[in-house]
């Protein structure tokens, strides 16, 4: 994992003051308390004596499944904290499940950062180690811990092994979007349907395509705040509890070398980031995410910044842009095989900072890559340009995006009729509509699902094509929204149209049978109409009163959540505060 060496050379430093010092270390009747109290956990007395206290993040939940095995995992955690002189304090924080939790764990993403750093801040903690897994949980806790700035490493619970499904590899998540269209189609039966149920999800951990969760596992390892191969790693691999040991040694270290997070997230680990989501074919939602996390760090990070994507190839052969899985990826490599790729065609930053104290560039510049058929060459890549496209126009003035690596190629320039649903229930309602009026060429537009609208910005952006269109073997069709969706489906999707709107943006005005004109390629989204009726049917929708919202977490996130292009953080958010606090006193 990178460690040994760089290990035994930062331990000559000299030891810094510990920030838990404040609350265990004096010889006075706060130091009496605070010490007292812990010692009813049976924490012996020389554990208090300038020793390193690591907090362990956890999002472990039963209602999370992809998280559902992270308590083991903290315990091999704990042991390489102890070997390394340490002291572990496990601590729970929301857990939002993707898979359970209505209406988006997206909603509740914000909620996570917040508990996550008042958390570290409040207590008495040196250096902080992140367990996540499930979507949102990943950059949840990074923004929080971000916030705060203290020492930090992360540790994934890793993605879940291949799905079997009739004798073939199947990707969770994937499966359901491929299988429902067949059964919508009426090219399988129900039962048929259902029984592929057990067949997708056969061991604890994450997607095992290249979804949210595992795009941001590579994210982070792009990032510099985890161990080589966290991202790729299986869940039941023994070698993640190895990861996890060793990430736990390696925090201590990081708390006496004082190696913060804000000296590893610079603006270069941020574009490395971006084209490194090209080259895995990575989910949109990475976008959201890495914004709210520059944010919080203080790293200039816009929308246009994911130019530095658009020539990079798409060289994992993953779904849902690919043939192969997670499971796969490792075998075959895993992300520091794509990374040494990329640096030796100079399209990476080699100066930038990882936990163990290297460069990124000194982590992979060896690694090997065992199976091209898994990790292409960019000579031969999946996709030429397979870089998340930004688009704008008088449709999205502050920009929408959309995955050529998931998209039809013949979709990519597009011209076609709208369809128009005011909401998803609108959606859900008149989709299996036979006299619905849409073919093949019509575009379709769901309103009102993003950050405020749904509210929470599901991932419904890639909607079902309607049955009749399927039943003629229609496989994708332009769909446009204020939505997201799930880095697990596919699709000519245009998502995250901003600004979204339930803000009134020109999204609003679309009506049935406007025109609209999608150029992927020349990165434009046009609604033809004239900036006098835009404008007219705009003013014409800020008459209506909106529905209010009866009050809780709900009416906080709705007042205070930003757009897309700016991360969906609350305004308020935003910013490293670091982690100081004034001294309480009993």
């Amino acid at each position: 994992m990178c460690l040994g060496r760089r290990r035994c050379h930062m331990n000559n430093k000299k030891p810094k003051t510990l920030r838990s010092a404040s609350w265990f270390g004096s010889d006075d009747k706060n130091g009496f308390m605070y010490r007292s109290w812990m010692k009813n956990q049976g924490i012996p007395e020389h554990h208090f004596q300038n020793k390193p206290v690591i907090g362990i993040c956890n999002t472990w939940s039963e209602l999370t499944p992809c998280n559902g095995h992270l308590r083991e995992l903290a315990q091999r955690v704990k042991n390489g904290i102890r070997e390394a002189g340490g002291i572990p304090v496990e601590f729970p924080v929301f857990s939002n499940g993707e898979s359970n939790l209505r209406p988006s764990a997206m909603l509740t993403r914000n909620l996570a950062a917040m508990d996550t750093e008042e958390a570290i801040r409040g207590n008495p903690i040196d250096g902080v180690v992140l367990l996540v897994g499930c979507d949102k949980t990943t950059p949840a806790l990074l923004m929080g811990a971000a916030s705060c700035d203290l020492p930090t490493i992360v540790v994934t619970g890793g993605p879940m092994l291949n799905g079997k499904h009739k004798g073939k590899d199947v990707g969770s998540g994937t499966l359901v979007w491929e299988l429902h269209q067949e059964y919508k189609a009426g090219n399988i039966s129900l039962a048929a349907f259902m029984n592929a149920e057990a067949d997708m999800s056969r061991s604890t951990g994450t997607c095992n395509t290249m979804g949210t969760a595992s795009t941001m596992a590579c994210m982070v390892e792009t990032l510099g705040v985890s161990l080589p191969h966290n991202a790729t790693i299986p869940a039941v691999d023994s070698r993640r509890q190895v990861l996890a040991h060793m990430s736990g040694m390696r925090i201590v270290d990081m708390v006496k070398e004082d190696l913060t997070l804000s000296k590893i997230l610079s603006r270069d680990a941020f574009i490395n980031a971006i084209k490194v989501n090209a080259a895995i074919g990575g989910s949109t939602n990475a976008v959201i995410h890495l914004k709210a996390i520059a944010g919080r760090i203080g790293v200039e990070l816009s929308l246009d910044d994911w130019r530095h994507g658009y020539t990079v190839p798409t060289i994992v052969n993953l779904k849902p842009s690919g043939q192969y899985l997670m499971e796969d990826f490792y075998y075959a490599g895993g992300l520091p095989a794509v990374l040494r790729q990329l640096f030796e065609h100079d399209l990476l930053s080699k100066n930038t900072l990882t936990v163990n104290a290297a460069s990124l560039w000194d982590n992979v510049k060896e690694a090997p890559c065992y199976n091209q058929e898994v990790i292409m060459s960019l000579e031969n890549p999946l996709v030429e340009n397979g870089g998340i496209r930004v688009l704008r126009g008088n449709l999205a003035p502050r920009g929408a995006v959309i995955k050529p690596s998931a998209a039809s190629a013949h979709l990519m320039q597009h011209r076609g009729k709208a369809v128009v649903f005011e909401s998803f229930d609108d959606y859900n309602a008149r989709i299996g509509d036979p006299e619905l009026d849409i073919d093949e060429n019509s575009i379709m537009v769901l309103k009102n699902c993003g950050p405020k609208g749904y509210p929470g910005m599901a991932e419904v952006g890639n909607m079902g094509l309607p049955p009749k269109l399927l039943k003629k073997g229609i496989k994708d069709m332009v769909r446009i929204s204020d939505a997201r969706m799930s880095g697990t489906a596919f699709g000519t999707v245009v998502l995250h149209v901003a600004p979204e709107a339930q803000a009134l943006g020109p999204l609003a005005a679309v009506q049935n049978g406007d025109m609209i004109a999608l150029d992927t390629y020349a990165g434009t989204l046009q609604l033809e109409i004239s900036d006098q009726e835009l404008q007219a049917r705009l003013a014409k929708l800020a008459t209506v009163k909106s529905i209010p919202v009866n009050g809780g977490y709900l009416s906080l996130f709705k007042e205070h959540v930003l757009q897309a292009d700016e991360g969906c953080d609350f305004d308020f958010l935003v910013g490293c505060r670091g982690a100081e606090i004034p001294a309480h006193s009993h």
